[in-house]
C-alpha cells in the first residue's frame, strides 16, 4: 500500500486522504461528508480512505494521533491537516484555495 499511496498523494490534483478506522464512531459520519465534497469539486479533487490499523506505516509517517483525521496532499506535499469530523463547506473551501 504504501508505493501505492506515494504515486497517489503525488498528484498535482489535491488528495483529500481520510485516515480511519472500523472501531471510531466518528470516523463513520466522514464519508457522508466526503460524497458531499466529491459530488460538487468532482475531479478538482481525489479522496482516499486510510485505515490506520491495516496501514501502520502510513499512519506513523503522518504522525496520526487522532482519527479521523484529514490531510489534503498536492504533490505529495500535506498543504492542510485537520483532526474531526469537518463540515462539508469548510473542506470545499479549502479544497478551492488549494487549487487556485
Amino acid at each position: 500500500m504504501n508505493g501505492k499511496f506515494q504515486s497517489i498523494i503525488n498528484s498535482k490534483r489535491p488528495v483529500l486522504v481520510d485516515f480511519y478506522a472500523d472501531w471510531c464512531g466518528p470516523c463513520k459520519q466522514v464519508p457522508q461528508i466526503l460524497k458531499e465534497v466529491k459530488e460538487d469539486l468532482k475531479d478538482k479533487v481525489r479522496i482516499i480512505k486510510v485505515n490506520v490499523d491495516r496501514n501502520p506505516f502510513i499512519a506513523s509517517k503522518y504522525q496520526i494521533r487522532s482519527i479521523p483525521t484529514l490531510i489534503i496532499f498536492q504533490n505529495g506535499v500535506p498543504q492542510w491537516t485537520g483532526v474531526g469530523v469537518r463540515h462539508a463547506s469548510e473542506l470545499k473551501e479549502i479544497i478551492k484555495d488549494i487549487c487556485e
